[in-house]
């Protein structure tokens, strides 16, 4: 009691408080925020060829200088599968945003398939950026999956605009991850098993509940997130219980094992392009990911200021199944570049 006295007494005398004090209370100060009655929740308007929409954003904290734009995957998952940054992000007071983009659950769903391609969700990104004050001196873009090709996509054109970038679980050319998925992943699989997943997406039967079954049971859960079906987190299921298949089936394709038939980014490479991205950039990857993750340690090779993260016992949501790691390495990678 005698030596709390004197540390309390010596703050008083010196003008200070202590530091955990000062940054929770500026973390979670509200000041001048529009979006204080919502919880933090925006409709951001998106102008696009098709006539205006609104997008659903969600902000924890306040930081000036590290500020993180959430992409899911999918495309037309939703953000719900990122909930274990709120576990992470605050006692690390990292300003975050969760965000569903156009078409997902929480957003506005035009239904239009003239949207439904890169070069739009990159400049609704842009939009979503400068409605929310972000700007090269606090934004840093995360994006896992779908969404990683969308940070590499963003990058590439606004990259003027970024203070880091992260690439979650993500490798930067499809035609190496089908191949990774056939070579690699594929064998893995009981024979009867492949076989009949196989039969299936031969006959484009993807609604098929029996297709669905198989992948979860044993790729998703060897893949996707190591943990039994009825451990998976609540945000993860309901992430995947919200999907906007038609949009998910038209540009990733049926499954996430691998790109089938002629889904959208079917032939998308960045690989040659990696060296044009000159922010700081960090690659993760983990030893169970569907993307492989001796090619995402090379990605981070070929970016001038890569960093490389990698999860031992992670899969494709290492967030989860290898948690610690991952937020650890990720936390201290937006604090490095925060400090040059």
């Amino acid at each position: 009691m005698k030596q709390l006295a004197i540390l309390l007494l010596f703050f008083s005398i010196s003008g200070c408080s202590p530091r955990s004090s000062k940054t929770t209370s500026s973390y979670h100060d509200n000041s001048g925020r529009t979006d204080i009655e919502s919880g933090g929740v925006r409709m951001i308007p998106i102008h696009t060829p098709k006539g205006d929409f609104k997008v659903w954003t969600k902000r924890t904290g306040n930081n000036p200088t590290i500020k993180v734009l959430l992409l899911h995957g999918g495309p037309g998952i939703t953000h719900e599968y990122f909930e274990a940054c709120d576990s992470y992000f605050p006692g690390a007071e990292i300003e975050y945003y969760y965000y569903d983009q156009l078409e997902s659950h929480y957003s506005e769903k035009p239904n239009d398939t003239s949207l439904w391609n890169i070069p739009h969700f990159v400049e609704e990104v842009e939009q979503v950026r400068v409605a929310l004050g972000l700007d090269s001196t606090n934004f840093y873009l995360y994006g896992n999956s779908w969404g990683g090709i969308l940070g590499i996509e963003y990058a590439l054109k606004h990259q003027k605009n970024l203070k880091g970038l992260v690439v979650a679980n993500m490798v930067a050319s499809i035609p190496h991850y089908n191949k990774y998925a056939n070579e690699v992943l594929a064998p893995q699989l009981p024979l009867e098993v492949l076989k009949e997943i196989r039969e299936i997406e031969a006959n484009k039967d993807y609604l098929n509940p029996r297709y669905g079954k198989l992948l979860r049971e044993h790729y998703y859960t060897a893949h996707i997130l190591r943990k039994p079906l009825d451990e998976w987190p609540d945000g993860v299921n309901r992430a995947f219980e919200h999907i906007n298949y038609p949009l998910y089936l038209a540009i990733q394709g049926p499954s996430e094992f691998g790109i089938v038939g002629d889904a959208m980014l079917q032939g998308w490479d960045r690989s040659r392009d990696l060296s044009n991205i000159k922010v700081p950039t960090l690659v993760i990857g983990a030893k169970y990911d569907t993307m492989d993750p001796d090619y995402m340690e090379w990605m981070s090779t070929q970016l001038p200021k890569g960093q490389y993260l990698y999860c031992a016992n992670g899969s494709h949501l290492a967030m989860y199944d290898d948690q610690q790691v991952f937020f650890d390495g990720l936390i201290r990678f937006l604090k490095e570049v925060d400090n040059i």
